[in-house]
């Protein structure tokens, strides 16, 4: 397995050559060695190519092999019902409290409907359940749906409601 490539080296990426002698040669930090330094900045500038090319001249060399015999492939139509997935937005211990919930309604892999996402902070569990009852009486006379799948649960910081106040916590942790 190769060795990960060198964060100063990565980091050097950024700089001109001159820069680059500038900050890590004799006047720097001292890790400069002009043919080396040179190879390795254009290896890590052009990896990805280098790579990409390199693994296309394996497969071409390697072709796999396909089986002689070719198998009937049948498409049969499946008549799916309805169902209501329900997303719980909530962190992973089991007693901790619900950020947000979503819901939407698929039949097979169209999605027939969405229920906006709403954010449970301050509600109690029985207004949770009251809100997933209300919803789920008009999911019944729309769809015919009686009950919702088994729950997704998500991250919190995952929410898709535009005003969370997550996300304004989100952008102070990254910067």
């Amino acid at each position: 397995m190769p060795l990960p490539p060198n964060p100063k080296c990565l980091a050097c990426l950024n700089y001109s050559r001159t820069e680059a002698k500038r900050v890590h040669g004799p006047q720097g930090d001292g890790c400069w060695k002009d043919n080396t330094c040179d190879r390795k900045r254009s290896h890590y500038r052009h990896r990805k190519e280098n790579n990409a090319k390199r693994k296309g001249e394996y497969a071409e060399q390697n072709p796999k092999t396909k089986p002689a015999e070719t198998t009937e492939t049948l498409s049969i139509p499946v008549q799916a019902p309805p169902v209501a997935l329900l997303y719980l937005y909530k962190e992973k211990p089991k007693d901790a409290h619900l950020h947000a919930l979503a819901i939407s309604v698929w039949q097979g892999s169209e999605k027939l409907a969405e229920i906006e996402a709403v954010h449970c902070m301050g509600m109690t569990n029985t207004q949770v359940r009251h809100y997933l009852n209300n919803v789920l009486k008009v999911l019944r006379d729309r769809f015919g749906i009686t009950e919702y799948e088994p729950p997704i649960r998500m991250e919190p910081t995952e929410c898709e409601i535009p005003e969370c106040p997550l996300k304004d916590k989100r952008h102070v942790h990254s910067a």
